[in-house]
């Protein structure tokens, strides 16, 4: 299991890759769009990704985005989301 500092830093990079794709995670869930346990069952899908460091010098270089990147492990995720 992650440790809590990368439990933390994956929620963060799940949490910027949904706001740069113009998703609102808590609004998602209160709408029933998403489940919170998906946002968990995310967040420990983004721990098991091979390059975060790439992941957050992506969201660092793009305010919007119209799609996750490929490598993305929750792509298909935030791909539903879309209305």
């Amino acid at each position: 299991m992650a440790d809590r500092d990368t439990l933390r830093k994956h929620a963060d990079l799940f949490d910027r890759m949904a706001t740069t794709l113009g998703h609102d995670l808590e609004e998602s869930a209160l709408k029933g769009q998403l489940r919170i346990d998906e946002i968990s069952d995310a967040v420990l899908a983004c721990t098991g990704c091979s390059n975060p460091a790439h992941c957050s010098e992506w969201l660092g270089t793009r305010d919007t985005a119209l799609q996750a990147p490929q490598y993305c492990r929750n792509r298909a995720l935030l791909d539903r989301l879309h209305p």
